[in-house]
């Protein structure tokens, strides 16, 4: 018997500089070495962000999303390596295991990725989605801001039955981009000094891996004082920010460090702290690593002779890790407790307003699936904690003036396992009771007043 064809839920991106679109998708069953997820958990990574902005290409409409984990729904004909039930991670490097760059020990970027020359499809150059008749195209070979997707097998890692895939799903890039440019692209040695330039996710990954090789010296980079505290939690011996300081930054550093860092990472994605990086590092011996995404339209100029004199210039995607071999093993290291997630993950927001999601993605960084409906299907639903909530009572039925959301109310008492958000409103004059939303519904703009 053959698998039906999905229909679901997912954010899609029309047009550059536009809101995600909300869109009941189709999602074609598996085709030979093919698999399909079910999503339980995606991250907003700033790759995403650059793509909505122009400053990453790839081809549109898509739905966009490539650090996630979720469980197997269904495979395609001679699919060998995970099974129906299986908990996953999508990988955006596929690791086909075949080409040159996979025989390579120490290389990752897979000749069939779609990094290089995005096409949108999978390896069949086709793609699994169509919204309203179109098609939907792949991003990177992933798509993970959806209910269900379709990966190439060579691009998906059966992980632990037992992993929390809220967590681990980090896995699938931002703390391995950055875990991994220390331990395994810079090589970071016992007793060294390095500086992080830019202490966001990435950036404390970054961190946690210096810390992890034994680094003497982690010293944090960014012009946001908020993060220090954070980023010192998780391994930095000290932070400083550029904007305290009349002179470069990288001076700075050569001073604090005697002559310079030993290991400096860039993870912002701009050409001035790629350089600035650069330039702080010992000059016979540093080595320096770009970690961060920049605008793909601009190009780097410099001084020949800052490498001639003994500096190591080096970049890397997903820190160098093959994927397919590599992410199981963190995430199994993961379990056995070498290394903690909880400090990166701010908030666990569910999917409803995705303008709103997108735009805290700053500071909200991953999302869970949740109970719910939005718009009258079922579709995973924003769960945030609002301050000052007013709201109106009517029907049964709770309206949000914050956020325009509509709500069916139950006690506490009534779903003590569930809760997303307490909501605090007037049923009677001088009376104030707090119920929680178990039910999200459709907006009710008219009710605003």
């Amino acid at each position: 018997m053959g698998l039906d064809v999905i229909k679901c839920k997912a954010a899609v991106l029309w047009e550059l500089e536009k809101p995600f679109s909300i869109e009941e998708v189709e999602v074609a069953p598996p085709k030979a070495y093919e698999v399909r997820i079910k999503m339980v958990a995606t991250g907003i990574c700033r790759s995403d962000d650059h793509v909505v902005h122009g400053s990453l290409v790839t081809p549109l409409p898509t739905i966009l999303g490539h650090e996630a984990a979720g469980i197997v729904e269904s495979i395609g004909e001679g699919v060998t390596t995970v099974k129906p039930g299986d908990k996953v991670i999508p990988l955006f490097v596929p690791q086909c295991g075949k080409c040159s760059v996979c025989k390579h020990p120490e290389a990752n970027i897979c000749c069939k990725n779609d990094l290089t020359n995005p096409r949108g499809t999978l390896s069949d150059g086709t793609s699994r989605f169509t919204c309203k008749g179109k098609p939907i195209l792949q991003f990177l070979g992933t798509s993970t801001f959806t209910q269900y997707t379709v990966v190439d097998e060579m691009s998906v890692a059966k992980i632990d039955a037992a992993s929390p895939l809220e967590k681990v799903c980090l896995i699938g890039c931002g703390f391995s981009t950055g875990y991994g440019s220390a331990i395994k692209v810079a090589k970071v040695t016992q007793g060294s000094t390095c500086a992080v330039f830019g202490l966001g996710g990435v950036g404390l990954s970054v961190v946690m891996g210096c810390k992890a090789a034994g680094a003497a010296r982690i010293i944090g980079v960014d012009i946001n004082k908020d993060k220090f505290a954070k980023a010192k939690e998780v391994g930095a011996t000290e932070c400083i920010n550029p904007q305290d300081y009349e002179k470069p930054i990288q001076e700075v550093l050569q001073e604090m460090s005697g002559g310079g860092v030993d290991f400096s990472f860039e993870v912002i994605g701009r050409i001035d702290t790629m350089i600035s990086a650069l330039l702080c590092c010992q000059k016979a011996y540093g080595v320096s690593v770009i970690v961060g995404v920049p605008p793909n339209s601009q190009n780097i100029s410099i001084n020949p002779m800052l490498l001639l004199n003994g500096r190591t210039w080096k970049g890397a995607i997903f820190g160098g890790f093959k994927s397919k071999d590599s992410v199981p093993k963190l995430v199994a290291d993961f379990m056995a407790k070498k290394f903690s997630l909880d400090s990166l993950i701010t908030h666990i927001l569910d999917f409803f307003l995705w303008e709103s999601l997108t735009n805290r993605g700053k500071k909200s960084r991953r999302m869970r699936e949740r109970q719910g409906w939005c718009l009258g299907f079922p579709f995973p639903v924003q769960s945030l904690q609002v301050e000052h909530l007013r709201s109106y009572y009517e029907n049964q039925k709770m309206l949000c003036i914050s956020c325009s959301t509509g709500a069916t109310l139950y006690s506490k008492s009534e779903s003590s396992a569930f809760f997303t958000r307490e909501l605090t409103f007037a049923r009677k004059k001088d009376q104030r009771q707090s119920y929680y939303n178990m039910e999200l519904l459709r907006p009710l703009p008219g009710h605003l007043k």
